[in-house]
């Protein structure tokens, strides 16, 4: 059971239709209604969700990391020296 932001919940489980075939399904307390999807379908829909949610994490981290290098902009920069740089140093 997953708890969704509005206190209801969503279930997921496994059932066999009346022709003896795996179903999941998932049901909806809120709206008490339910997906009934073949394991197929279930298979699609878990593959998007893991996609959505995988952008979305990106996404979040290009946002974190945008904001984190405006921040190291602002401080002085110090010069690099390379393997070259640093056998021929003062």
């Amino acid at each position: 059971m997953i708890e969704l932001e509005s206190g209801k919940a969503l279930d997921i489980s496994l059932k066999e239709d009346a022709q003896g075939r795996d179903r999941v399904v998932l049901t909806f307390e809120a709206a008490g209604s339910a997906l009934n999807l073949s394991p197929h379908q279930a298979r699609v829909l878990a593959t998007e969700l893991i996609m959505a949610v995988n952008r979305a994490e990106v996404r979040n981290n290009l946002k974190h990391s945008h904001s984190h290098s405006m921040v190291r902009e602002k401080q002085p920069a110090e010069p690099k020296r390379g393997l070259f740089g640093q056998a021929f140093a003062k």
